[in-house]
């Protein structure tokens, strides 16, 4: 028995890099991001709770009507609600970045962990390839899709995961690079594990984190993209409401309706915001020298604390 645990032992997945898991707490910026995107997942998923009209329904009696009142943002050109519109807005640019990252996470890390494991001629040709899509404009590259396939929810989610592809496909490549070169890589090639159990089994594990960072700031840069793709009517098609789409139509009434494009513009900043503190939140937690800060920071306060109780 002792040596069929010590053969598994052996032969389980591989050493992670060690973490140090501490509260939410200790890391600002990271919780700042969660609960501003919590915030914005509340009031978004729960947009039936807090609104009377519903995002499609107009009113040609009440046209760009004042705030308050019925309206409690007042509406637009259509005589549609505007803050209606904004929560129900959410809904659809955060479905946009959570779908677009998801599809650029899952075709990106698989071309990065190949690319970076096998190395020579198929590292050159997918590093090419991604070499090629990247010398385009995000944006530019985005609207040329959206214009060729027709706008919709699927052809924006889908042009925004084409342009972030190659970013989560070089973090992934960097590190890979360095670990294939590990003792616990080589002991698996020996052993005769297959390509696709290193890759899942013994890389992938080890990348987690850069992914999980990568993830939560290509999701912020898609609501910006999704919102720029609405604003030059290319993204999400009328009469569908759209952070973006809701900033052109504002943009004409900007005089007298400022509200029309602040509110929307204001929630485009704030969903980027959350995400990119997110992203840096999760970063400080994986940086090791920045636990390693964090620790010591926390041990002087217990021992200030200590002191100034006796």
């Amino acid at each position: 028995m002792a040596t069929l645990a010590q053969t598994r032992l052996t032969r389980s997945r591989t050493p992670v890099r060690p973490r140090v898991w501490s509260t939410v707490w200790a890391y600002p910026r990271l919780t700042v991001g969660i609960a501003l995107l919590a915030l914005l997942l509340v009031v978004t998923l729960g947009a039936p709770l807090f609104v009377s009209h519903g995002p499609l329904e107009q009113n040609l009696s009440a046209v760009l009507h004042l705030p308050f009142g019925n309206y409690l943002l007042g509406t637009d050109q259509l005589g549609r609600d505007v803050f209606s519109r904004t929560l129900y807005g959410g809904r659809l640019a955060l479905a946009v970045a959570v779908v677009s990252t998801v599809i650029a996470l899952i075709i990106g890390v698989a071309l990065g962990l190949l690319s970076g494991y096998k190395a020579g001629m198929v590292d050159s040709v997918v590093m090419r390839v991604l070499d090629g899509v990247i010398v385009f404009p995000d944006l530019i590259l985005a609207l040329s899709i959206t214009y060729a396939v027709g706008p919709s929810f699927w052809t924006v989610a889908a042009a925004i995961a084409t342009v972030n592809v190659p970013k989560f496909a070089r973090v992934v490549r960097g590190q890979v690079l360095s670990l294939r070169e590990r003792e616990f890589i080589a002991s698996a090639r020996v052993a005769g594990v297959s390509t696709i159990r290193i890759l899942l089994r013994h890389l992938l594990p080890n990348v987690v984190e850069v992914i999980v960072v990568q993830a939560a700031l290509t999701a912020g840069t898609a609501i910006f993209t999704a919102a720029s793709l609405s604003f030059l009517g290319l993204g999400l098609p009328a009469p569908q409401p759209d952070w973006g789409g809701m900033l052109k139509d504002g943009y004409a009434y900007l005089g007298s309706r400022p509200l029309m494009s602040i509110i929307p513009g204001l929630m485009i900043f704030a969903a980027m915001l959350a995400f990119n503190l997110l992203g840096d939140g999760l970063r400080d937690r994986f940086d090791p020298k920045v636990i390693a800060r964090t620790a010591r920071v926390r041990a002087g306060r217990r021992e200030k604390g200590a002191t100034d109780e006796q």
